[in-house]
């Protein structure tokens, strides 16, 4: 077994986000295997580069991705000659991952 990821744990967020996008960062973090804590700041990451945005539901947070952004830039090159960035959205590539994962409750990408 590789000592590596596929994904970034920014990748996996967006995944469990897409999956339940009433997660709290508890279950968020438990899903990552890391602390609360990296849960936030990755949580926050994505939302401050515009990935998710938070609303606020009571005492609890609910997640939105803006699924027709671009994938964060790349200087790798598809195929195509253009770089992998530009070939797809993050909407596009959590379709493919969210429905390898199984069934998930609500989604909210491409808002």
């Amino acid at each position: 077994m590789p000592q590596w990821g596929f994904l970034t744990n920014h990748a996996r967020a967006l995944v469990c986000i897409a999956h339940d996008p009433d997660l709290r960062l508890r279950d968020i973090a438990d899903a990552l295997g890391v602390t609360e804590r990296s849960a936030y700041a990755i949580v926050n990451d994505l939302a401050e580069d515009g990935y998710i945005v938070k609303e606020k539901d009571g005492r609890r947070n609910r997640y939105h991705i803006q699924g027709d952004l671009p994938l964060p830039e790349s200087d790798e090159q598809a195929p195509s000659g253009l770089p992998v960035a530009q070939e797809r959205t993050i909407g596009e590539v959590l379709d493919l991952l969210a429905d390898a994962g199984g069934p998930r409750r609500r989604r909210s990408v491409g808002t």
